[in-house]
């Protein structure tokens, strides 16, 4: 017969694996943003129930990735007129770009690993709504410093499309997820190239505080859009530290050199990439060229064709296939 006591300890334990599976359940689904902000209930996660992720929602990510990823680049056809404004030299005013950029590239190594630790809807929402923030003060400040470092934090918190390629390649099937994640990466070059065409444009007829003003209403849109559309999905790596992420990297670099030299060669790429759009607007707006900001951004207009086809020449690679 079974004692009261190993009836009393069963309970126990049947009780506490019950609790624990409800909690795994409560942590996976979840009803709010943040604790307070209601999620609609189309986008919770259900593990019953897969997301369904089709083409339309997939082009909206696209799109989304490129208004965020023109946060990089607004400034670059309008280096001049910041020049004249803040009363400064072109080597002075050449800084805000490459603070961009280093604020891009810090936010990939140490904001970006945040997706691997927490739910990438809230981290996209609050990353959005930070950058939107920030970009008020790029509007109305006319001290060169305070742009500078309010361009900095923009560029570390504009790191979204990175964290929302990862979440494509949980939602999309297999069969699609190489073209589904190249339409997200499409958007975002095409954002490279749209924010100098729609900087150039609007500084040419209005101001250059006009560019951010843009950006605010543009930011706001997709922050709203991201809170209507962004699935809730769980964390994959439950288990894994900030310190571990790091260490996985290094891990990779070593044991894998071929990460290594693609890292080299993209430095390198980037860097060349930067000093290019951004000595051509010097060249362009002096002599004996003297062009407006307007021609200036159409450049943009320049890589557009080769972003917009890379979804197109995507294709499923299969073990054994020829490249």
């Amino acid at each position: 017969m079974t004692s009261p006591t190993e009836k009393n300890g069963s309970s126990a334990a049947a009780l506490c694996n019950v609790s624990s599976i409800v909690a795994a359940q409560t942590d996976q689904t979840r009803l709010k943003d943040f604790g307070y902000l209601p999620i609609p209930r189309r986008l919770r996660y259900d593990p019953d129930k897969p997301f369904h992720f089709g083409m339309l929602l997939n082009v909206s990510f696209g799109i989304g990735s490129t208004f965020v990823a023109a946060n990089l680049y607004y400034c670059q056809p309008i280096l001049i007129q910041l020049s004249a404004s803040f009363d400064v030299t072109y080597e002075e005013v050449a800084r805000i770009p490459t603070l961009v950029q280093a604020g891009f590239g810090i936010g990939l190594l140490f904001v970006a690993p945040l997706g691997d630790m927490l739910r990438r809807r809230q981290l996209m929402l609050l990353l959005v709504a930070l950058s939107t923030t920030l970009t008020i003060g790029l509007a109305i400040t006319n001290n060169l410093v305070v742009f500078e470092i309010l361009s900095f934090l923009i560029g570390l918190a504009s790191v979204s499309p990175q964290i929302l390629v990862s979440l494509v390649a949980d939602l999309a099937p297999p069969a699609r997820r190489g073209s589904a994640i190249s339409i997200v990466l499409s958007g975002l070059l095409l954002g490279t190239l749209i924010a100098r065409v729609l900087s150039g444009i609007v500084a040419n007829f209005t101001s250059w505080r006009f560019v951010y003003c843009m950006s605010i209403g543009i930011q706001s849109f997709v922050l709203a859009s991201a809170y209507l559309l962004l699935p809730d999905y769980p964390v994959n790596n439950r288990d894994i530290s900030y310190l571990g992420i790091f260490r996985s990297m290094a891990k990779f670099i070593v044991s894998e050199p071929l990460v290594g030299q693609i890292l080299i060669t993209n430095w390198g790429g980037a860097a060349c990439y930067t000093n290019w759009w951004v000595t051509l607007t010097f060249l362009l707006g002096g002599p004996p060229y003297y062009y407006s900001t307007l021609i200036i951004g159409l450049f943009g207009l320049v890589g557009m064709l080769g972003v917009m086809v890379v979804p197109f020449c995507s294709k499923r690679y299969r073990p054994g296939q020829e490249a």
